[in-house]
């Protein structure tokens, strides 16, 4: 069955999922790299950016897992990129280069109209302008039977979990402090949203909870 997912969603022990002032410099903010710090040395992820070797165990099973079955991605403006406004600059492609890792449609959720982006490895950007329920249609019509993953920021989680509108939540809960930034679960009641941890895991690196329904 086809489902919503947050997959691989970083946060720190005080609840940021990233961190202040944004930029091209600090794509998660200032400080949230610290989020995605058991992320970075997985075989999943060295793969991911072309490269051999890296990490397995817990961490990497759970980078792999956020990848399959996935059949379209929706992500929020911030998430493409720390342009602001009307896309007077068509150049910007998003954070990733000319192959981002997605390899599928990815329905992108801004208030400016943009023609869609195709990349290389079967990634095409589509720009919504008309909401999160729009988007969420969209891409599922686009997975078809596969999943679903809501990529995030933290504020297009927060809008589809007050919506109800997500079946999973994985967090890698990392020994970090922020003090400072986007909280992810703020005024989210996760249990009056029907959510249950349904396993956790710890490496050495995070704590990965998921959250079912």
């Amino acid at each position: 069955m086809s489902n919503v997912k947050v997959a691989s969603f970083g946060m720190s022990i005080d609840g940021f999922s990233a961190g202040p002032r944004q930029s091209l410099d600090n794509p998660l903010g200032v400080g949230g790299a610290a989020l995605m710090q058991w992320v970075f040395p997985t075989r999943t992820f060295q793969q991911m950016h072309g490269e051999g070797g890296g990490e397995t165990g817990a961490d990497d099973d759970f980078a792999a897992r956020g990848f399959a079955n996935v059949g379209a991605w929706i992500l929020g403006r911030n998430m493409f990129g720390p342009v602001r406004g009307r896309w007077t600059d068509e150049s910007w492609k998003g954070w990733w280069g000319d192959e981002p890792p997605y390899h599928t449609p990815v329905f992108v959720l801004t208030h400016h109209a943009r023609n869609p982006i195709e990349m290389r490895g079967g990634t095409t950007f589509h720009f919504i302008t008309n909401g999160i329920h729009a988007a969420l249609e969209s891409a599922k019509k686009a997975a078809g039977d596969c999943d679903v993953r809501i990529g995030g920021g933290a504020d297009t989680v927060r809008q589809y979990l007050q919506a109800g509108l997500v079946d999973e939540v994985h967090v890698a809960l990392s020994p970090a402090l922020l003090g400072q930034g986007e909280a992810l679960l703020s005024g989210i009641d996760l249990t009056a949203l029907g959510f249950k941890c349904t396993e956790h895991v710890t490496s050495r690196h995070a704590m990965h909870v998921i959250l079912s329904k």
